[in-house]
């Protein structure tokens, strides 16, 4: 697909991973428009990209079928979607107390990362499906997922960020199957650790140690790397129902 005069749709697209791809979406010409929660940062950055910003929570459907048709009245009916919201605070199955992990706390990650994840794309999906195809392939629009080396390699202190991963992974080949009558392709990038706004909180000795633990190349990945591994999928029309580890090789220990 070429992404010059095609409307796109971010989540978490304020900051981090979806700030980077954002930003490249739109130089490569797309008409780019920003969810996210975090107004202050949303409104900047599609100030600066010359795109919208919608605050939008992922988990709400309401929201997101609104927010998708508000973007469709002012850019055109989107043909990309990369959804990069999500959270991961880290929390053990027993404290050191040894009471459980609270299954709210659990219950919130799943809700965010996977269930929110599903909603964005299914809204999407539901509006392009009668859509004018793009090509001969009768190619109609492409979904990027972002899920994580964890959903592979998850650590202690890990358990419900991995398994809202894991989801996020083992749901790309049915969605991709069903979705090929329609012309929408879906793929999944599993990061490894890349510089974040909450990795740039800490101090450049620890930043430098996390890096060092990537066999090659040996430093944290930087978010327009993302971004050009989700340019590469949008334009390669052979792409799709991937699970694409971006790590640098690594494979994370236990802890």
């Amino acid at each position: 697909m070429d992404i010059q005069g095609m409307a796109a749709i971010v989540t978490g697209g304020a900051s981090g991973l979806g700030a980077a791809t954002a930003e490249m979406l739109a130089a490569r010409g797309a008409r780019v428009t920003i969810f996210d929660l975090n107004a202050g940062l949303g409104e900047a950055k599609a100030k600066e990209i010359g795109g919208l910003y919608r605050p939008v929570n992922v988990t709400d459907e309401e929201a997101v079928q609104n927010a998708i048709a508000e973007a469709e009245g002012l850019h055109g009916k989107a043909r990309i979607l990369v959804n990069c919201a999500g959270i991961g605070p880290p929390a053990k199955v027993l404290n050191r107390e040894g009471a459980p992990l609270p299954l709210s706390e659990f219950a919130k990650i799943i809700n965010i990362n996977l269930i929110g994840t599903f909603n964005v794309l299914s809204k999407f999906a539901a509006r392009l499906a009668d859509a004018d195809a793009l090509n001969a392939d009768g190619e109609r629009g492409v979904i990027v997922n972002t899920a994580s080396v964890a959903a592979f390699d998850g650590q202690i202190g890990q358990p419900a960020y991995a398994a809202s991963k894991g989801g996020v992974v083992a749901m790309a080949l049915p969605i991709a199957r069903e979705f090929a009558r329609i012309g929408i392709r879906v793929n999944t990038i599993a990061p490894g650790i890349f510089w974040t706004p909450l990795l740039a909180t800490l101090p450049k000795e620890a930043q430098d140690s996390l890096g060092k633990q990537v066999p090659f190349p040996s430093r944290l990945g930087q978010p327009r790397e993302y971004a050009h591994m989700v340019e590469a999928i949008v334009t390669n029309p052979m792409l799709n129902a991937e699970v694409i580890r971006l790590d640098g090789a690594i494979r994370m220990a236990p802890k």
